[in-house]
């Protein structure tokens, strides 16, 4: 004999049924069909209250999951691209030369790409653990302004899934003005392989943000961070950033080579700065 209960769950299933189309009919189908098997089974009350609830929270899991659009699939597959890019430029060893060398080990490489630029590699070693700048990098990225002075804003136009954002990123002028306001678009995306996390991105297009007045539309990338626990000491992180920008405008490259040397130095240390203003706070 059908349970009271399990009979309720039946109707209600197939009353919805009515109601629904194409996947979702299928869906609840399958659902209705797996509480007919059940009842035929006679199974306990534990048992088949069990399973309906396994069942329902999967049928509504897949019933919320909203399919990417052609557009979202494209900025994912932009960011990819910028990944794959960022890291072959990276694995290549050679041709790198010295920029700059600061007493506490930070050290700023260059280099010089046919189809890119010169491409600037930052490697420095922060005092925190993996986690601890991860989540200031990515998790808290629209507070960069507040401790970067060579950031004004950042701001996440648009979340794509788990681990691709579109962002709008104003730069601070220069000091002396020698490098005006700077404004950029981009498409990043975050991954995470075992102990190593790579942040990478590059300049997209998005409709919603055109350019700004008083700003000169830059473009970045390809671009990446990777950071890693350092070997032997992990509650520090090896961090290395891989900086490529085309700021447009009439600007000569030995400024422009200075400033962006100049620019990855100072956010090891704002970076450092901001850390351990965050753990003594935690503390």
């Amino acid at each position: 004999m059908m349970p009271a209960t399990f009979k309720l769950c039946a109707a209600i299933s197939y009353r919805h049924l009515r109601n629904m189309t194409g996947l979702r009919r299928q869906a609840a189908v399958a659902l209705s069909q797996e509480l007919s098997k059940l009842a035929c089974r006679s199974a306990g009350p534990s048992t088949w209250i069990n399973q309906v609830r396994r069942r329902s929270s999967l049928l509504s899991s897949r019933l919320e999951e909203k399919p990417f659009s052609e557009m979202e699939m494209a900025y994912i597959k932009q960011g990819e691209e910028a990944l794959q890019k960022s890291l072959s430029i990276l694995e290549d060893q050679d041709g790198w030369k010295t920029e700059t060398v600061v007493g506490n080990g930070d050290k700023v490489l260059s280099k010089v790409l046919p189809d890119v630029g010169k491409v600037f590699r930052l490697e420095v070693v922060v005092d925190q653990p993996l986690d601890t700048v991860y989540s200031e990098l990515v998790d808290n990225m629209e507070q960069m302004g507040d401790w970067n002075p060579n950031v004004e804003e950042v701001k996440i136009l648009q979340k794509i899934g788990k681990d691709t954002v579109i962002t709008h990123e104003k730069a601070a002028a220069t000091p002396g003005n020698i490098v005006g306001p700077r404004d950029f678009v981009s498409v990043r995306c975050s991954k995470r392989r075992g102990s190593t996390c790579v942040l990478a991105g590059m300049a997209t297009k998005y409709g919603a943000m055109p350019e700004q007045e008083g700003f000169v539309r830059a473009e970045n990338g390809p671009t990446c961070m990777i950071l890693r626990p350092l070997a032997g000491c992990p509650s520090q992180t090896k961090l290395t950033w891989l900086l490529s920008i085309d700021l447009k405008g009439w600007l000569p490259k030995a400024i422009i080579n200075q400033v962006l040397s100049q620019t990855q130095v100072d956010f090891a240390n704002h970076l450092r700065e901001r850390l351990a203003r965050t753990v003594a706070v935690n503390c």
